[in-house]
């Protein structure tokens, strides 16, 4: 009895002791990024009303926090410009020193397989890209394919300096968007954050009452069935593998989707949903950058691939967006392209341009803009359109119909960086299409060889 007693009075020291650590979610840890001349917000648990002390090693003040009721502690410091590396002591009953840390640019890589893709699975040049992967100012973040049917609060995983044994494991096209950015942007850190899941539609990766509270999306929803290959029902992923990072100071995102919503009519609608939703819990209208799907053949849907083409090309209407183009570098026989260094090279160009005002390139493919109808010949105009030309003289994409929405081939030529389209066949067009099969790669390119995208005139 005595040493039962003994036994109870022990573990209940044990777990007052254990109770009382200050503890950390997973994504603060050595080797991490934390974002440059901003304000960031550290939180954790700790015994309630216990106080938490806060110092960091770039300027040696100390912030107190004291814990709440429900044994939570948020607080929020400033960050200097890049640098490092950095220790944060964060001290309540116990201490935890973070050690390693840089201050510089941190971005999430999420989507389906074409972000999870990496060296491993074999892309171009992969052998060569791994060998010559080390760069202690790139740090990686892997999250781990987990669902939950609530938002968590944590997230398992660890920040990792980029090695060749670390890269090849990490997402491709965002190990090449941080490798261009950092080579760009000379001694400015960056993070990287992949949390992306194979063959998932987009409504996973939005909060579950966002889909909930829209009827088309949540009909759309609905039509959605389970597969074998990861989960279909809406926020599951979010809640697992976005939700915990929302607290994060980004400073932007990476998305590259789309594939498992082709038959979809809604894409457009869907993709914006979740952006409004990040941005909100983000309280941040961060950049949103994301990877146009490639030229494939989906079976006996001939037209599915280029209709989420165009519903991604309309979604640039949101503020702070950007879209990169993938016609051009791929095969229509694999739903992988290979060549992911071209995408991750052209995110990290947008970014370079519209965030980090680093130059004033053209980054941009072409992009519809409206049409002008004389008589027989449509006008095509487009944004981005600076020394139109087409490769390998083939101008075979664009479809002109009449008001009973019959597409025929059109001849087109160039002129004044415009396209002036005509078919013997249509005498009073209407409407316009361009690169409308699911197969189609890019014929028209501008001056910085990039591809016009596929659209459709309304």
């Amino acid at each position: 009895m005595q040493n039962n007693i003994f036994r109870f009075v022990f573990l209940l020291i044990l777990s007052n002791t254990a109770f009382a650590n200050v503890t950390l979610p997973n994504i603060f840890s050595d080797n991490m990024v934390l974002q440059r001349n901003a304000e960031v917000t550290l939180w954790g648990w700790a015994n309630p009303q216990e106080e938490v002390v806060i110092t960091p090693s770039w300027n040696s003040e100390t912030y107190k926090i004291k814990a709440s009721n429900q044994a939570k502690w948020e607080i929020v410091i400033p960050t200097p410009k890049e640098g490092g590396p950095y220790t944060i002591a964060i001290k309540g009953y116990n201490e935890i020193v973070l050690k390693n840390i840089l201050i510089g640019e941190v971005w999430i890589c999420s989507g389906q397989s074409n972000m999870e893709m990496n060296a491993s699975w074999g892309i171009e040049n992969g052998d060569e890209e791994v060998k010559n992967a080390t760069n202690p100012n790139i740090r990686l973040f892997l999250v781990p394919k987990l669902t939950a049917t609530t938002p968590q609060n944590n997230i398992s995983g660890t920040w990792t300096a980029c090695t060749p044994e670390t890269m090849k494991y990490f997402s491709a096209v965002g190990y090449f968007f941080g490798k261009r950015l950092q080579e760009e942007l000379k001694n400015v850190p960056i993070g990287l954050i992949s949390s992306n899941w194979g063959g998932t539609p987009a409504e996973i990766w939005m909060p579950q009452e966002v889909i909930q509270n829209d009827p088309v999306l949540l009909e759309t929803a609905k039509t959605r069935k389970e597969e074998s290959y990861g989960p279909n029902q809406p926020g599951r992923a979010f809640n697992a593998m976005i939700y915990p990072l929302t607290k994060f100071k980004i400073a932007g995102a990476l998305w590259y989707q789309g594939e498992s919503n082709v038959g979809s009519a809604v894409y457009d609608k869907t993709l914006s949903a979740l952006i409004t939703s990040w941005r909100q819990l983000w309280k941040n209208d961060f950049p949103f950058y994301y990877v146009q799907i490639a030229p494939y053949k989906y079976g006996e849907d001939h037209f599915g691939g280029s209709i989420i083409r165009d519903a991604q090309r309309k979604v640039l209407q949101e503020v702070n967006t950007g879209m990169v183009l993938t016609s051009d570098i791929s095969t229509p026989e694999d739903i992988h392209p290979k060549d992911k260094k071209s995408v991750g090279t052209r995110l990290a160009n947008l970014a370079l341009v519209n965030t980090y005002k680093a130059n004033s390139a053209l980054v941009n493919g072409p992009l519809f803009k409206g049409i002008a109808i004389n008589k027989n010949k449509v006008t095509v105009t487009f944004d981005y359109s600076e020394g139109l030309y087409f490769k390998d003289t083939k101008a075979d994409l664009f479809e002109v119909a009449a008001a009973d929405n019959v597409f025929y081939k059109a001849t087109a030529v160039i002129k004044n960086n415009a396209i002036v389209l005509q078919s013997d066949k249509v005498k009073t067009p209407v409407k316009v299409r361009y690169a409308w099969k699911n197969t189609d790669q890019a014929t028209l390119f501008n001056k910085a060889n990039l591809p016009t995208s596929s659209f459709i005139s309304e």
